[in-house]
């Protein structure tokens, strides 16, 4: 804590010595404003105002405010600029305590604009953020989230440059930002750092939030002092909506939508609801969602080991169909309320609610070990196989709530920001659990499966079980049942403040200090019961049912299916089917279990210099991290009722320079540099200092690592944009990673260890390992344009298009020789949307697309597992009806775009899952 208290005083000397130039400064005068749409009356943030006399600079805040201090007495005249926007000139008179007035913006191409629904109003915020931001941002506000069919914030922001997800059942779910692993990005709301449900690591599930509760997303690319170093990736802040960003004193607003899935025929449907105002000092908004959506995907299973036959095929090892058929729900809330009783003071509390429900059902065909392979040509041929039929029922209901108090207040010729909250996310498995019935069992045979195969067919290859076993229950019996709870929270709690002074160094400089601390308590408990075959055999048949028996269009031919919850009570009424697995309960109810404690201090010191076209913004932030961590050992003798018994600590202190950089070139076109550096932590599961023991010769051992170094990185990037007259911009950027102590597991062969206080002559060891460094570069383009220049009714085109090329390797040499691919890295991401506004109608196609990107390492590059490329079609069209209501379709994943894995080649096919397409219609109310 030495280091911490050292850059305390540090900021507190930094504040006097330019404090000094606060005191120099001859006038102490003010001049206040707010800039909105003059049509919605709604705030503009990141509007940039400008002092004619002084060339003093300002950039309003969210909801459009802005405050110049150090201003001559008298009237001044001011310039505002905003994309989109005509340029407006106005005197406003500087004093003591003035007035916030409203200050409203116009456009030249106003009257074909859509000014009810404000698309264009949307990107013109998201454009004038990035414009304004002196780091390198990229934002969507919420407009721009409602003109595309996108579920919730994830598939949102993937539309944006650099960015990509990683998908669930169809829906984006974790954000992806430049190709760096999900787990190294900071997810914060309001500026809040948000908790992770998932038990395995920091990632936090982006698909848990409603899109529709949202005010606006801004992703960070290249960090400042004041933003927390835990974003090797970058960081995203979601933003939710303040009665005084909408600036009215009363507004309602209402949709809902009712869709049909091509692959099931079921309706999902969803509901939302936004009421709020402004009165007097107070304001206050409450925001609702429900949606419900029923989702059936068919997942093709290839292998992960492909044999190399006489004639040189390669034929896989098992084969499978999986049929899910899953509800997924989500429920959000926000309420937002504000006080505001002065200009000189803002009082806010933020609170949400997110509720996130996936209850599932798996029902699964396999066959495997496979014999008499016979070939009967280049692609064709023959095989025997143990087939198995399996069901899963999972249910999963996730939880986040938060709540944050802060306020901003104009003290001591400065703004003194301060904040603290509670956040906590819950994830309960209430059952997750699995039959499995196999031919190596049966019933009336156990007789292996006969199967024809044809490796040629398309878009997956066939194979057909050619005596129909698979329609036999009577073939089948029991292996293992598995019966198994989760639960798992992340609770933070967590407080800032930050102190921004002007400076009399050149135009409208500042300097910024402040200081954070952040708790975490993450859990994780996951109990289990395995069950072997019993003393009596059990057939299929006592349990089996028909369902839908076409699979793939009617490729293939599903077989009998397990009616899960007839045998669960035949499992009841005939106890001596199962018995108790012990070694494996007993290993899988401690090997899951952990609690960390991690607390982070921090503390930073910036500062914001502004020389006529050129902004300097560097800066140093410090954060101290102690970690506590607790786990379970699995060894021989261990039982279900074990407590805590292994444990581990670990503390350090970093310090991280960086400087960002922004030249005028003109007023719209810049130039923009950086240099920053930070800091991804170990993922929780990792840091536990479990050890997992299974005998053999030799043992296999399975231990955690809480000496674990954190990701440390150094990050370069150079942009040049340029905006157009018309509402567009063209932009280049060009970035650089070098990253050292990334994370790997690694398994080896030792000889006379001990583990878990046992001795063992030969074990294979696998643990989680710091490797040497990995590098990342790349270039972005992004281009977007509005025809307004065109003739009418052609000027309601434009396009929107942007391109990102990554590139980057590890080096692992105790790991694997050579460079290694990188985790969840895209090589190419793109994205397109053309679209056309007016007359009240909008409509937009947008096409993403993202390449193959590595999930799993293998011991060789024939091994490494992919997820494949990805290309999908969306579609939006809206239409006016009355200034209170528009209706509006969507199309999504309209060429069925699958989630596809391979190991090695694309030609060996790991898996292929399809979801179809999703149609929806609805109407909105706006008042």
């Amino acid at each position: 804590m030495t280091s911490i208290a050292s850059l305390r005083a540090g900021c507190a000397l930094f504040v006097l010595a330019f404090g000094g130039f606060a005191a120099q400064m001859a006038w102490a005068e003010t001049i206040r404003g707010r800039i909105v749409d003059d049509a919605k009356r709604t705030a503009l943030p990141g509007a940039t105002i400008r002092i004619s006399a002084t060339g003093a600079t300002a950039t309003a805040a969210a909801d459009g405010s802005f405050s110049i201090d150090g201003m001559p007495a008298g009237t001044q005249h001011v310039t505002i600029d905003y994309v989109g926007y005509d340029t407006k000139a106005i005197d406003l008179e500087a004093s003591a305590d003035p007035a916030a007035m409203d200050i409203g913006l116009t456009s030249a191409v106003a009257a074909a604009d859509i000014v009810v629904t404000g698309n264009r109003l949307a990107e013109r915020r998201a454009l004038q953020t990035k414009k304004s931001a002196d780091n390198v941002v990229e934002a969507l506000y919420a407009n721009d989230v409602g003109k595309l069919p996108d579920q919730n914030v994830a598939e949102a922001v993937r539309r944006l440059p650099g960015l990509s997800v990683a998908n669930d059942q169809g829906e984006g779910r974790y954000v992806i930002i430049r190709g760096i692993d999900p787990n190294l990005i900071n997810v914060t709301l309001n500026n809040q750092t948000l908790p992770a449900p998932e038990p395995g690591g920091r990632v936090v599930k982006l698909d848990d939030i409603p899109s529709s509760l949202i005010a606006a997303v801004v992703v960070t690319k290249s960090l400042v002092a004041s933003q927390d170093a835990n974003a090797v990736g970058g960081a995203v802040d979601i933003r939710t909506v303040s009665a005084f960003d909408r600036n009215k004193s009363f507004f309602l607003d209402g949709r809902g939508a009712a869709g049909y899935y091509k692959l099931n025929g079921k309706t999902p449907y969803e509901l939302d609801g936004q009421v709020g105002g402004i009165f007097g000092q107070f304001g206050a908004v409450v925001s609702v969602n429900y949606s419900s959506r029923p989702i059936e995907s068919e997942n093709f299973q290839g292998s992960t080991n492909y044999v190399a036959q006489p004639n040189g095929s390669l034929v896989p090892d098992q084969n499978g169909l999986r049929d899910y058929n899953l509800v997924r729900t989500r429920l959000g809330v926000v309420g937002n309320f504000d006080w505001r009783p002065n200009d000189d003071v803002k009082i806010y509390l933020r609170s949400s609610y997110s509720k996130f429900t996936d209850h599932e059902t798996r029902d699964q065909n396999r066959l495997g070990s496979e014999t008499n392979i016979t070939t009967t040509g280049a692609t064709t041929g023959t095989f025997n196989a143990v087939g198995t039929v399996l069901v899963r029922r999972r249910e999963e209901d996730d939880n986040t709530k938060s709540i944050t108090l802060g306020g901003a207040f104009n003290l001591g010729g400065g703004t003194l920001e301060a904040s603290g909250g509670w956040t906590k996310a819950v994830k309960t498995d209430p059952i997750r659990s699995e039959y499995t019935f196999s031919t190596a069992r049966g019933i009336s045979s156990k007789a292996p499966v006969a199967v024809s195969y044809d490796l040629s067919t398309e878009p997956v290859y066939s194979f057909t079980d050619t005596a129909g076993a698979f329609s036999d229950g009577s073939r089948f019996g029991l292996t293992k049942y598995n019966l198994e709870t989760r639960q798992a929270f992340e609770e933070l709690w967590q407080g800032r403040v930050d102190y921004t002074l002007p400076i009399g160094l050149g135009d409208d400089s500042s300097i910024k200090v402040g200081a954070k601390y952040l708790d975490r308590h993450k859990f994780n408990n996951q109990d289990k019961l395995n069950y072997k075959q019993g003393s009596v055999a059990w057939g299929l048949n006592t349990v089996s049912r028909t369902g839908d028996t076409g699979f793939y269009d009617g490729m293939f031919g599903f077989g009998e299916r397990i009616d899960y919850n007839a045998a669960r009570a035949y499992a009841d009424a005939h106890p001596g089917v199962i018995a108790i697995d012990t070694g494996s309960t007993v290993s899988d109810t401690l090997s899951s279990d952990y609690d960390v404690h991690e607390s982070i201090s921090a503390g930073y010191a910036m500062a914001t210099l502004k020389f006529g076209g050129l902004t300097l913004v560097p800066g140093i932030r410090v954060e101290h991290t102690e970690d506590r961590n607790s786990a379970k050992l699995v060894k021989t003798g261990s039982t279900v009722n074990d407590g805590y018994d292994s444990f581990g600590s670990k503390q350090y202190t970093d310090w991280f320079p960086g400087l960002n950089a922004k030249y005028e070139i003109d007023r719209n076109f810049l130039l923009r540099g950086a240099v920053t550096t930070s800091i991804g932590r170990p993922n929780y599961a990792d840091l536990a200092p479990y050890v997992i023991v299974v005998d053999g010769s030799p043992a296999s051992v399975a231990l955690g690592n809480p000496s674990l170094k954190p990701y440390k990185a150094l990050n370069l990037d150079a942009s040049l944009e340029y905006y157009l007259p018309s509402q567009g911009v063209l932009s280049i950027g060009l970035f650089y990673k070098h990253i050292d102590n990334p994370i790997y597991t690694q398994t080896a062969r030792m000889l006379n260890g001990t583990y878990a206080g046992v001795a063992y002559a030969s074990a294979d060891v696998s643990q989680p390992l710091n490797a040497d460094d990995e590098t990342v570069q790349g270039v972005e383009v992004n281009g977007q344009v509005q025809f307004t220049f065109l003739p009418s009714p052609f000027d309601g085109l434009g396009i929107s298009a942007n391109y990102t090329h990554v590139s980057g390797h590890a080096s692992a040499p105790g790991l694997r020789a050579g460079d290694i691919p990188l985790f969840d890295q895209s090589h190419d991401i793109g994205n397109v949307q053309i679209f056309y506004e007016k007359y009240g109608f909008a409509a937009r196609v947008a096409f993403s697309y993202r390449s193959a990107y590595l999930d799993a390492l293998g011991k060789s590059a024939a091994l490494d597992q992919y997820t494949d490329a990805n290309g999908q079609i969306d579609v939006h069209a809206s239409y006016q009806l009355l200034k209170q209501v528009t209706i509006f379709a969507d199309g999504t994943n309209l060429t069925d775009a699958p989630w596809r894995r391979y190991i090695g080649n694309p030609g060996q096919l790991v898996e292929r899952e399809r979801y179809s397409f999703l149609l929806r219609g609805g109407v909105q109310v706006h008042f």
